[in-house]
């Protein structure tokens, strides 16, 4: 128990003494959870509007008006014809170009059917979809209002009745994005961190020549191996503290559930990844390879975990993938506890096959750990 003691000292002091590893591990997450968190929105406001007005109806203008008042679009102006519009798109001065079809006004009080025509820049088309969501709700809003007007004037009653629909948003009640986003990006800090770390950790004893000399000396391969692992366990946990602190701090992200179920949860997810730099460590000779073949399955891992598309928008073969994927079930649990109150029956089967996944790591890496005695 004394060597494992004086093994873990020496890691702790190993890492405080390089300088260049200090500010990756306290500065560089706190940064990182701060900007990303503010650049990873699939929100989109201030759409530059353009609009050509064929009709000049009070209707139309009402409709431009409700386009102006809107928080998620910017009227940049009038066009006096399509080719112009079009030519402004082309320069990247508009988003979207409205065009009102003549006897606009007319065919609404009249109960025909009007085409209202939006040109969308779909450069990007996940934002021009969103987009065209924003333009539809608003037209729609736009025409409910229409027909309870013509209701009115109709039966002539000043205070025509409607029927509102009142929803109600939970988890995140303010529709706020980064309710969504911090949490993930959590997950995604501390898994890079503690895996490059880990991996390149070890590589490095072969760079120096060191790990000849351990391997020689009465330390057991396990000892090394928990002695080695075990501060960037710790430091995960650290990581993980520190980033649940801003998010509720900067970004006052709820905390609904247990915050001890979410760091036993935290504790094991960990082994998986620190098994993960065991294991690469073990078939490199460099930093440099370890940090490419880490940041290789890194990669695919982030893409399939759900944090930036839903897995249910992808393809059967790829929901199947992520199956085998643990930040997956890592970026699950932090939003169900914190975003939800989940509590522990709710996370069982994450916690299972995290732990599954765990052992599993953890054997592969340490069978594949060459020790001479």
């Amino acid at each position: 128990m004394s060597i494992l003691w004086y093994l873990i000292q020496k890691e702790f002091k190993q890492i405080f003494r390089n300088k260049g590893m200090l500010p990756i591990i306290f500065i560089l997450p706190i940064l990182q959870l701060v900007i990303l968190s503010n650049a990873a929105t699939f929100e989109i406001k201030n759409i530059r509007l353009g609009y050509v007005d064929n009709d000049r109806s009070p209707s139309s203008r009402a409709l431009m008006q409700k386009f102006d008042a809107s928080d998620y679009f910017e009227v940049i102006g009038e066009y006096s014809s399509q080719n112009g519009a079009q030519h402004a798109m082309q320069d990247g001065l508009v988003d979207i170009v409205i065009n009102v079809p003549d006897a606009f006004e007319r065919g609404l009080y009249n109960g025909e059917t009007v085409i209202l025509g939006s040109t969308i820049n779909a450069i990007d088309g996940a934002a021009a979809g969103v987009m065209n969501v924003y333009v539809q709700q608003l037209v729609m809003g736009y025409q409910k209002n229409i027909g309870i007007e013509m209701k009115a004037s109709l039966l002539g009653n000043n205070k025509p009745i409607s029927i509102q629909s009142i929803p109600s948003f939970w988890y995140n009640h303010t529709l706020n994005y980064k309710t969504f986003m911090v949490p993930g990006i959590l997950v995604l800090l501390v898994t890079m961190i503690t895996l490059f770390l880990s991996g390149m950790n070890i590589v490095r004893e072969k760079e120096i020549g060191t790990l000849e000399q351990i391997n020689v000396t009465p330390i057991k391969k396990g000892q090394f191996i928990i002695g080695k692992l075990f501060p960037f366990w710790v430091l995960g946990m650290i990581i993980l503290s520190v980033g649940l602190g801003i998010s509720k701090l900067v970004f006052n992200v709820p905390m609904l559930g247990s915050m001890w179920l979410l760091y036993v949860y935290t504790g094991v997810y960990i082994l998986v990844i620190l098994g993960m730099g065991l294991f690469i460590s073990n078939f490199t000779e460099t930093q440099q390879q370890a940090m490419f073949i880490a940041w290789f399955f890194a990669v695919i891992f982030i893409l399939l975990s759900g944090l930036f598309t839903p897995i249910e928008s992808m393809p059967p073969w790829a929901q199947r993938l992520t199956e085998l994927n643990p930040i997956r079930y890592f970026v699950e649990v932090i939003r169900m506890v914190m975003l939800k109150g989940s509590g522990l029956s709710e996370m069982t089967p994450q916690l299972i096959k995290t732990v599954i996944y765990a052992v599993v790591m953890n054997l592969l890496a340490v069978w594949s750990y060459k020790k001479v005695n």
